[in-house]
């Protein structure tokens, strides 16, 4: 997984998979989903993304613990 912020295109993009994108869908305005062309979601990118998220320009990563059992 991939995270980018482009400060000149002010856009935040999530890459989930390096793959050839097939279709792109703005699920909601300025939320873009794109899918491979068996319909799995390789990334998403946050148009204007300064006036939605916080600091787009730091991120914070983490995994959880394995479950119990």
């Amino acid at each position: 997984m991939k995270v980018v912020y482009d400060r000149v295109a002010d856009t935040l993009t999530i890459i989930l998979a390096e793959t050839i994108v097939a279709e792109s869908d703005e699920d909601k305005p300025g939320v873009i989903l794109d899918y491979d062309a068996s319909g799995n979601l390789v990334s998403l990118e946050i148009l204007d993304a300064s006036r939605r998220v916080n600091v787009p320009g730091k991120m914070e990563y983490q995994v959880s613990p394995p479950l119990a059992g």
